[in-house]
């Protein structure tokens, strides 16, 4: 037996899904009964729940610390549990056929963690164990030795963009908010991350609660606020658990509260729970939803930063700016300055998803380009297709295609193909996926979150979806590109807020790059990718069908006939076009063309 053993289990979301409280359980009974016959089991070993530590796709993860030798796993069961115990923490010796392989290290090693350095290590519902890595000693430092101004000066220097999808200077924005002169200022944390496919914020809260709350402690001395919410839709259950009990656990030490530090700085912060509105992603909407009004945005200006919550100075930044804030003073504005490119610096955190290996969460530096993202850090594609495109920002992103590869991941890079950053979302498409129904996905979800306030996106997307819908259906009609992009283009101009102005850019951007596909589906009438049901035309392969009758069955108009173990065949003028049948067929008897 080693001197210390530590066991950490992956207790994010994604592990809470793949049977990480099971996991966890199975821990305490096994330790427990192995200290029974080895006391100095039970007495050394530490077992502690972790935050996500990016590699979601291998969930339930878990490290086995023995005297500062790490041993990770993946796919970890409960029923697993007891021969680890007794291999390894018991017998000093890891389980070799269930640890990570080399394209794990390749996962971590090819990224550049900041925001996320302590996911995974550090329990997020302990506050001394955040402490231990020098929590909220930038806070401290920062009300003990700096003025606002100095505050504001560093975060100018250190050239950190808000991380929520503009990429406004954070520090400029303080310094607006601070110029004015009121009797109350509030500072907002954005966490109502609402992008299909993302979860940055979610999992920086889950697995460490207090870097967000230390950089709003900062933020908020910087202009002067007594006052700051979080505000958190109420869809992420355990994200609110943690965030509650971390300010519970930060007011009791005397972080939050009255007289933080001792320095005679005031800061009470609360909890607004969201219902789930995507538009409240925008600020003005996120004000009036605190304000108790119908989550509507406002025209700007006056922006927030003068007038916001209640009319007073408000600073609103998202979870993974605030999370950025105590490195900074921790380590200086030129340390992060340093990183990333010349108009983006530090680092950013991607939901990175879609049709890729190692999907999960990941932090790089600023301009690294797409190619090593993909295939290094993501480790190339699933099945070993061809890499067709990238939509970047979420459903307000655009798709940009093989021939950007080498392109530069940053704000400036991203935008000049027709894309942005947005919080984060990267979904990977290949070969498979068709850039029309893509561009449809897309606007079915940005058109139905549409507040309604403003008639160009409450109209303007309605009438792109019916487009898209029609081209997909096999109903296109000449001239449809060309109505499509004109609309887009006045959605993209007249719209009163972000979501309005950036929702046609999946049409935009895959008309640009992916026109052909768009004609051959209205002038061919076929879907190059075969994606589109009413496109395609389905058939039995005499040859390769048993006749199991799983299609006849699948088939709800009845269209597939034949007698067991004989050849089936699907009758084309019933059939309606759903796929079921070829869902169903488990022999790939039944194909499309």
């Amino acid at each position: 037996m080693s001197n210390e053993i530590v066991v950490n289990v992956c207790m994010g979301t994604g592990g809470i899904a793949a049977g990480g409280s099971q996991v966890m359980e199975a821990f305490i009974s096994e330790l427990e009964a192995a200290g029974v016959e080895n006391a100095t089991v039970k007495e050394k070993c530490r077992l502690h729940k972790v935050g996500c530590r990016g590699f979601c796709a291998r969930d339930v993860l878990v490290d086995i610390t023995i005297n500062g030798n790490v041993s990770t796993y993946q796919y970890i069961q409960a029923d697993m549990v007891p021969k680890l115990v007794k291999e390894h923490v018991v017998g000093g010796k890891p389980v070799s056929d269930w640890l990570v392989g080399e394209d794990y290290h390749t996962f971590h090693d090819n990224q550049t963690k900041i925001v996320l350095a302590d996911l995974g290590k550090i329990d997020p519902e302990s506050i001394d164990e955040y402490l231990a890595v020098d929590g909220y000693k930038a806070a401290q430092k920062v009300l003990d030795t700096m003025s606002p101004a100095d505050v504001i000066q560093t975060i100018k220097d250190s050239g950190l963009r808000g991380r929520g999808g503009g990429g406004f200077p954070t520090g400029v924005k303080w310094s607006f908010c601070a110029a004015n002169d009121s009797d109350q200022y509030y500072i907002i944390c954005n966490a109502d991350e609402g992008d299909p496919g993302a979860f940055m914020d979610r999992s920086i809260i889950e697995g460490n609660p207090h870097a967000v709350i230390e950089g709003m402690i900062i933020g908020a001395y910087a202009i002067g606020a007594s006052v700051g919410y979080i505000y958190i839709r109420a869809e992420y259950p355990l994200a609110v658990d943690r965030l509650n009990m971390a300010l519970k656990q930060a007011k009791e030490k005397g972080y939050l509260g009255e007289n933080l530090f001792g320095s005679g700085f005031n800061l009470q912060i609360k909890v607004k729970l969201g219902a789930g509105a995507f538009v409240c992603g925008e600020e003005t909407a996120l004000i009036a939803s605190i304000e108790g009004e119908r989550g509507m945005p406002r025209a700007k200006p006056p922006f927030p930063a003068n007038k916001g919550l209640w009319g007073k100075p408000t600073i609103i930044n998202n979870v993974e700016t605030f999370a950025n804030i105590p490195q900074i003073l921790n380590k200086g504005a030129d340390w992060f300055a340093s990183i990333g490119s010349e108009k983006s610096k530090g680092t950013k955190v991607i939901a990175l998803t879609g049709k890729i290996r190692n999907t999960g969460l990941i932090e790089i530096p600023m301009g690294m380009p797409l190619k090593d993202i993909i295939f290094n850090v993501g480790g190339g594609i699933e099945g070993d297709k061809l890499f067709k495109a990238v939509q970047t920002g979420g459903p307000s992103g655009g798709c940009i295609p093989q021939q950007h590869i080498d392109l530069p991941v940053d704000y400036e890079g991203l935008a000049s193909v027709g894309s942005m950053m947005g919080s984060g979302g990267m979904v990977v498409l290949d070969e498979t996926d068709c850039m029309v129904n893509i561009s449809k996905f897309f606007l079915e979800f940005t058109q139905a979150e549409s507040c309604g306030k403003c008639v160009p996106c409450r109209l303007g997307t309605k009438r792109l979806l019916e487009i898209l819908t029609r081209i997909v259906d096999g109903e296109g009609r000449e001239g449809d590109i060309e109505l499509l992009q004109e609309l887009a283009e006045d959605v993209r101009d007249s719209s009163l807020c972000g979501l309005g102005m950036s929702a046609p850019n999946p049409v935009l951007s895959t008309i640009k790059y992916f026109r052909h596909e768009y004609e051959a589906h209205i002038k061919q009438k076929k879907c190059p990718s075969k994606v589109c049901n009413k496109l395609l035309t389905f058939f039995i392969r005499e040859d390769m069908c048993i006749g199991c009758g799983m299609c006849a069955r699948a088939c709800s108009v009845k269209a597939i006939s034949g007698q067991v173990k004989q050849p089936h065949k699907i009758d084309n003028s019933v059939c309606i076009k759903c796929g079921a049948c070829f869902d169903a067929c488990k022999f790939s008897a039944v194909l499309k063309e």
